[in-house]
């Protein structure tokens, strides 16, 4: 974003605070940051702070008697980009209607340059009928949305209201700021996955030995929930295959529970006969009990033999009938990641497939970060920094459009 003009909004929600590393993140990208603040954003975060890191003055005032121009035009004028992070109920409902009562809103109004939301609110009201029929009028008129996240929120409920991930919205706002071409008909939106049918499998399976036990694994299903809401904030019709685990499911979400290998298999294969792209990210066990004994298998002297049988490669399936359907496999390795992952991506006629090395420090399960590369079957390569499982997936899905539609995702 080197010598981008950006003007950064910052309203006020409790998320207000995360406009500091915001800031940061579009100075370090090399773009030229001025900051516009409602007064109710002054209760959360200090125009000392958001000016020491934009390295510009902090506008609040609409009729400022230190600039010669007019502040709601000369700022509007030169900008390149217009982020408003966090977006209030309250300056969605202004952008809607086109009201223009303070520096910011009127700023809107003057702007014609492309310009992303990203919400922050409580949840009952993000999803009142008002706000969201707001969003709808902004969408049409080429607003780019940034839907906020599912999660715990700072009012003590639990729901979608949260600000994205600071990482994740430095990409959406990057995408825009890079687009080629821009009218208020046809702004970009980071909702590129809309319409696009898209089946995630997630966490772990068990496979019965008898009424109490069974045989499982280490998986926590993160990974998978994260590309699950990641595509449903972009857009996409998701449906979450889920083996147990202690997650709820992301806002938007269709979700399917399973236990074990044949039931995810089952489940999978359903809803990839209506889909897109299927990402399989579940850990699937490879091996079930030969049989599974009707009673408890009681405790004895000596050791204990099991015989085990392996499951159906779902992956493998899925790639045998997928035709001009995406299909993305996932390889978690102890050694030699890469030409196992190569090896495997070849034999389950997969699309891309992303490979980790579990023993590396934060790539393991259980971790909010993992550590992966995506390898393409076109030989293409993309080696990842650690990151957080949330970007890990936005990475993942910016891969899959790739894929989808080489031109389109360039641009």
């Amino acid at each position: 974003m080197n010598g981008k003009n950006i003007v950064l909004g910052v309203t006020g929600s409790i998320a207000a605070y995360k406009a500091a590393d915001i800031a940061g993140g579009l100075r370090k990208a090399g773009a030229d940051v001025h900051i516009v603040m409602t007064d109710a954003a002054t209760r959360f975060v200090t125009p000392t702070t958001l000016a020491t890191i934009s390295r510009n003055p902090v506008h609040r005032d609409q009729f400022d008697d230190s600039r010669w121009e007019p502040g709601h035009t000369a700022l509007a004028d030169a900008a390149d980009l217009f982020v408003i992070a966090p977006a209030t109920a309250n300056v969605i409902a202004k952008m809607a209607h086109g009201i223009a009562d303070d520096l910011l809103s009127t700023l809107l109004v003057a702007a014609r340059c492309p310009t992303l939301i990203a919400p922050a609110m409580n949840v009952h009201m993000y999803e009142s009928a008002v706000v969201q029929e707001n969003l709808g009028k902004l969408r049409d008129r080429g607003v780019a949305i940034a839907d906020p996240e599912y999660g715990m929120l700072a009012c003590g409920y639990e729901g979608q209201g949260r600000l994205r991930s600071v990482d994740i919205l430095l990409a959406d706002i990057e995408r825009l700021a890079e687009a080629s071409s821009y009218s208020p008909h046809t702004a970009p939106t980071v909702r590129d996955l809309d319409g696009l049918r898209v089946v995630v499998t997630a966490g772990p399976t068990r496979e019965a030995l008898d009424p109490v036990r069974f045989i499982s694994n280490h998986s926590t299903g993160k990974m998978g929930y994260a590309i699950a809401a990641e595509a449903a904030a972009r857009g996409a019709d998701v449906t979450l295959v889920t083996g147990p685990t202690a997650l709820d499911a992301p806002g938007g979400v269709t979700r399917v529970d399973v236990n074990s290998a044949r039931e995810m298999h089952a489940a999978t294969a359903r809803a990839f006969d209506g889909a897109d792209v299927a990402i399989l990210s579940a850990a699937v066990a490879d091996y079930e009990a030969d049989e599974v004994a009707e009673q408890k298998i009681k405790k004895g002297d000596g050791p204990l033999t099991l015989t085990l049988r392996r499951t159906t490669d779902i992956a493998a399936e899925l790639g045998r009938v997928k035709g001009d359907r995406l299909l993305v496999a996932f390889a978690a390795e102890t050694q030699d990641a890469i030409a196992n992952a190569r090896e495997k991506l070849r034999r389950k006629n997969a699309d891309l497939i992303v490979v980790n090395d579990i023993t590396q420090p934060g790539a393991g399960f259980g971790t909010d970060t993992n550590l992966v590369t995506i390898l393409g079957d076109d030989g293409a390569s993309e080696e990842l920094p650690l990151l957080s499982k949330r970007d890990v997936a936005a990475r993942i899905l910016d891969a899959v459009q790739r894929r989808r539609s080489p031109v389109e995702a360039r641009v």
